[in-house]
């Protein structure tokens, strides 16, 4: 085999489509785009959403809901996961920095601890905010609490 005679795969290369160069390339006339109307013209661009006269989908479904600006997203933990995260990354302090530093939250997130499960050790929180029952079983195992802003 010799340079020259390099040739492509059977089937790997195709014929380009020349469009618009006369009758005889077989896509003259009106260059495949069959006759008249906006699509087959200069400059056509076609509105976003428009579906050819019918309703488009975003007025045929009805209004719903709103988003509240003022919502306060947080990272929940419930009092069975505090156990078991302790346990695996021996944590002795619940704060958002030891949780970020674990990779357990991001850095803005802000941490809720909720009262599903039980706490048998006592634990330091400093936390954005808790449940009342959580509240409640923080105190009951000897750990403090510390509400941050």
């Amino acid at each position: 085999m010799k340079l020259h005679e390099l040739r492509p795969a059977k089937g790997a290369t195709h014929k380009v489509k020349r469009i618009g160069r006369g009758d005889g390339s077989g896509h003259g006339g009106t260059s495949t785009k069959g006759t008249k109307g906006g699509q087959s013209r200069a400059g056509y661009k076609s509105k976003m959403a428009h579906e050819g006269g019918q309703m488009p989908i975003q007025r045929r479904l009805p209004k719903r809901g709103f988003n509240n600006i003022h919502r306060v997203e947080f990272k929940v933990f419930n009092l069975g996961q505090v156990e078991q995260l302790a346990e695996k990354y021996s944590i002795k302090e619940f704060s958002a920095e030891n949780l970020y530093i674990n990779g357990l939250i991001s850095q803005n997130d802000k941490v809720k601890i909720l009262g599903n499960g039980e706490l048998k050790s006592k634990f330091t929180f400093k936390v954005n905010a808790v449940s009342g029952k959580a509240k409640l079983a923080i105190e009951a195992a000897g750990g403090s609490l510390e509400i941050v802003k």
